[in-house]
């Protein structure tokens, strides 16, 4: 490669600095270290970058293209060295989050905002999990920090988990041109069977995959998100249950209306669990927000 970052911050120097004189004594070498070094690299590229006016030499447009791209650059390899550093000191490179599809992701971040201030130089990635494929990106390494696994934690090592909050809180809503919407009292288990329901995919890969108020034999239509699964149940394609947060507004609207079931659903506690083999400084900073109530405030109301 014929342009080096050497070269790049010889370049800047000089811009800088107005000269090859100044620049070499900002730069603590010889003038005709930095003239050599720069005529080799117009030989090698075959272009001009200067004009010379005496002892002063002025970037024509090839150089200060060349410069202003460099500069770029020469910013990008000092911000990978602080973060280098930093990351020497114990933050992580990528803090990998799993967010159960119950959680809106619009209420984490409020928190991921707070950890980009305080500077830190981790890297965050969030992923979309349901239901086992939360506990399931821990297990099989695709997350380091899980936020919404709902149940029991499964026996497998390397992992830790706590409470988030002890029960959500869902509603079993439909269309109100479906069916059941003119049934009157709590819905019987053989009537709800013979109504196909939405459910999200779940979305484990080694674990086994779980089902939360379906009925073997039912019907399903299997959507991509908690979001789809409320659009299709608006449409009236099938039943099933949502979150409080995503159904309030559409049951104020008239877009569904609430039913009750003779069979209520089995309600799951929600936890936070993490990779506990190698707790870097980000995962305890996230640990330590996740542990204060305001946080977990925002991150469940209407859960």
């Amino acid at each position: 490669m014929k342009i080096s970052f050497e070269l790049l911050q010889i370049l800047d120097a000089i811009e800088r600095h107005g000269s090859f004189t100044a620049a070499a004594s900002a730069l603590h070498r010889v003038p005709s270290a930095l003239s050599h070094a720069i005529g080799k690299l117009e030989d090698d590229l075959g272009v001009t970058l200067f004009v010379r006016q005496g002892r002063r030499a002025t970037l024509n447009l090839a150089g200060r293209t060349l410069l202003d791209e460099g500069r770029h650059l020469l910013r990008a390899a000092s911000d990978l060295e602080r973060r280098i550093q930093r990351i020497a000191d114990g933050w992580e490179a990528e803090l990998r989050i799993a967010l159960d599809a119950t959680i809106p992701i619009e209420r984490l971040f409020p928190l991921i905002e707070a950890f980009y201030a305080g500077g830190h130089p981790t890297q965050i990635r969030i992923n979309s999990e349901v239901l086992a494929g939360t506990w399931d990106a821990l297990m099989t390494g695709r997350a380091d920090l899980a936020i919404g696994a709902p149940g029991d934690r499964p026996a497998i090592s390397g992992i830790s988990s706590r409470l988030l909050i002890r029960r959500t809180e869902f509603v079993f809503a439909i269309a109100p041109g479906h069916p059941l919407a003119a049934w009157d009292g709590p819905i019987p288990h053989n009537e709800l069977l013979r109504h196909r329901a939405v459910v999200i995919a779940d979305t484990s890969r080694e674990l086994d995959a779980r089902t939360i108020g379906l009925i073997e034999g039912q019907d399903t239509l299997r959507v991509p998100d908690i979001r789809a699964k409320a659009s299709a149940q608006i449409a009236g394609l099938g039943v099933g249950h949502l979150p409080r947060w995503i159904a309030a507004p559409e049951i104020a609207a008239g877009r569904l209306v609430e039913k009750s079931l003779a069979d209520p659903r089995h309600e799951l506690p929600i936890n936070v669990a993490w990779r506990n083999r190698q707790e870097g400084l980000a995962l305890t900073w996230f640990l330590e927000k996740l542990g204060e109530e305001t946080t977990v405030q925002q991150l469940t109301y209407q859960l």
